[in-house]
């Protein structure tokens, strides 16, 4: 065997091994749930796989279903531009200007710890259980992760390139834009990829707990309603958005800043 088709033999090894893995991964998962759900005595407590499975049939049938997805997703992407047009603004504005940095320290460091789901109660009283409440949820869930990512990575840009910027005579606003952004954007990047699912987490708690339109408030009404079968499926199919989510804002990562060393280096 030559050694182009070795190659092209070892790279087929290398995408198919961790493939078949996680197809195996998933059949011992469905096994060990019927299994369980066999076991408990209650079908209502633990439904089984073939229920679950018919469930989430009814459900991708039904033309709300998708409308109400469509919501999710949208108080989730929406919520995401805007966090980080606020956030990396933020961040720039923090690692650039000393002045910036301590006059909002002690304030970022204050509303750091506080989880998003702690000022829901607020945002209901002032926006209601509606969307733009579900996409300001999402905003203060990522917005200061990306402010803080993206303040680190301005100030990880070596001193010696903005000076030897500033001898060429680059002004203020190009130096911002092919010198800092650039060398701060694998910072900004991971960030970003890293905010996407949380962005559909906020959403659907939202809707839960906060009577916001899309799958979490439809979650809810299962919930009360006793319809364990829609319950499990709504998980599966929240599930399955989290995993598109994820591959899509990593491709993009990747797409987007293909340019950069490091990126280079991992393709």
């Amino acid at each position: 065997m030559s050694a182009p088709t070795q190659e092209v033999a070892r790279g087929r090894t290398r995408v198919l091994v961790p493939a078949l893995l996680g197809v195996l991964g998933i059949v011992l998962l469905l096994a060990a749930w019927q299994w369980g759900a066999v076991q408990i005595d209650s079908a209502s407590a633990l439904p089984g796989v073939p229920v679950v499975a018919q469930a989430l049939g009814m459900l991708l049938s039904q033309g709300s279903f998708w409308a109400e997805a469509g919501t999710t997703l949208g108080i989730a992407l929406l919520g995401w531009i805007l966090a980080a047009v606020v956030g990396i603004a933020l961040g720039v504005l923090v690692g650039t200007s000393r002045v910036a940095h301590a006059a909002t320290r002690v304030i970022l460091e204050f509303l750091r710890p506080i989880p998003a789901i702690v000022i829901l109660p607020l945002a209901m009283l002032v926006l209601g259980p509606t969307a733009e409440m579900g996409v300001f949820l999402v905003i203060f869930g990522v917005m200061l992760p990306i402010a803080a990512q993206t303040a680190a990575g301005v100030e990880s840009v070596d001193p010696v390139m903005i000076n030897t910027a500033r001898s060429f005579g680059l002004q203020r606003g190009e130096i911002l834009a092919r010198v800092i952004l650039p060398g701060a954007s694998p910072y900004i990047g991971t960030a970003m990829r890293v905010a996407a699912p949380v962005t559909l987490i906020m959403a659907v708690v939202a809707g839960m707990l906060g009577g916001a339109p899309g799958l979490g408030n439809s979650l809810t009404v299962a919930q009360i309603a006793g319809r364990n079968e829609d319950i499990f499926a709504y998980v599966l199919v929240l599930g399955v958005m989290g995993l598109l989510v994820q591959a899509v804002s990593a491709r993009g990562e990747r797409r987007l800043l293909h340019w950069h060393s490091s990126y280079r280096k991992e393709s």
